[in-house]
């Protein structure tokens, strides 16, 4: 089968491999989607190891279908279409013991420790088949949509700390797919104001239809202000950073109104610190949360939340390539009118 290998840092190929076949409990999907994650770019570019074991096939936004099964697998069948929570934890360390299966010290993730979608076949462990990571759904529903239900997963996550309710003003920074979703997640919610902070115009312009009430380009106008126009001068209930830049940490506290909520959604780079100003979170008895990976119920919402239609994900995936153009789909991530990349394998 074909497959995008990561051999060492800076070397990616995409090559032939052995089709795996499954053993007891495993289970074997045939890839109909992948969607690339900025994280798959760090860990190809060497930029994000930790953990990585090469050679490893990349990728984690996955949907597929079921086309054989191990033996003693139950409750599934050939011609089943799953989606693929990402994390296989072990199910004995402290935070598994605390039900925190989802911060596994022990955990492997697709495409880290354990081969992922970047192939035209993937194979389940017998372990995380038992744990519940494959999630059915309807096989009208299209692949590419359930592959960004991973990444809405996340959003429903950090969303859980946020407790955004009727009346809420929203600020949103970076509209990139994340944002998007975290805004249209917001609106769902009941928020009444979504501000959404983005620089690239082709990203403003969807931003309307993923529930932003307002969008602004903070390098032309001034957000502050805007904030304070739609909140009575007061700064935003609830601010979402979705970019990694260290920087904005402040600038969402300084936006934020008293008694505030603010998630720093984003991954930010372990070597580049930034100042902040512990005052603002004193006397405005701020509330910093962060947000890392997220459930198996989650995703479960999240997959519902795509077959629905209230969140149309399909609308985020701008481009589609096989997976020998996998070159020429990482080099269309950073075009201006590219949100999400995905690989067909099986097209």
């Amino acid at each position: 089968m074909r497959a995008v290998i990561y051999k060492a840092p800076g070397d990616v190929e995409v090559m032939d491999v052995e089709r795996p076949v499954p053993g007891d409990g495993d289970v074997l999907l045939k890839v109909t989607s992948n969607t690339i994650c900025g994280t798959d770019l760090r860990i190809a570019k060497g930029i994000k190891r930790k953990g990585v074991i090469a050679p490893r096939v990349l990728g984690h936004e996955v949907a597929g279908e079921i086309v054989q099964l191990g033996p003693n697998v139950t409750g599934f069948a050939v011609g089943d279409t799953v989606g693929l929570v990402p994390t296989f934890s072990c199910g004995s360390c402290t935070e598994c013991q605390r039900a925190l299966f989802h911060l596994c010290r022990n955990a492997k993730v697709l495409g880290h420790q354990t081969d992922g979608g970047l192939a035209e076949f993937l194979l389940v462990p017998a372990q995380a088949v038992r744990d519940g990571v494959l999630v059915p759904y309807s096989v009208t529903a299209d692949p590419v949509a359930i592959s960004l239900a991973e990444p809405l997963s996340c959003i429903i996550h950090g969303q859980r700390f946020l407790d955004i309710s009727f009346g809420d003003v929203v600020l949103v920074i970076g509209g990139g797919a994340i944002g998007l979703m975290h805004a249209k997640l917001a609106k769902l919610a009941g928020a009444s104001t979504v501000i959404l902070s983005e620089p690239v115009e082709f990203r403003r312009t969807i931003a309307a239809e993923f529930g932003a009430d307002v969008t602004v380009d903070p390098t032309t106008e001034d957000l502050a202000q805007i904030v304070a126009d739609h909140s009575n001068g007061d700064g935003a209930d609830v601010v979402i950073v979705c970019i990694g830049v260290p920087a904005l940490v402040n600038n969402a506290l300084t936006l934020a109104r008293k008694h505030a909520r603010v998630s720093l959604f984003a991954g930010f780079p372990t070597d580049e610190l930034t100042a902040i100003d512990s005052n603002l979170i004193h006397y405005k008895e701020l509330t910093i949360v962060g947000s890392s990976n997220s459930t198996i119920v989650d995703y479960q919402h999240a997959i519902g939340l795509v077959e629905s239609g209230a969140i149309d994900t399909a609308r985020l995936v701008t481009h589609r390539f096989t997976v020998d153009q996998y070159e020429d789909a990482v080099d269309m991530i950073n075009h201006p009118q590219a949100l999400k990349v995905a690989i067909i394998p099986n097209s």
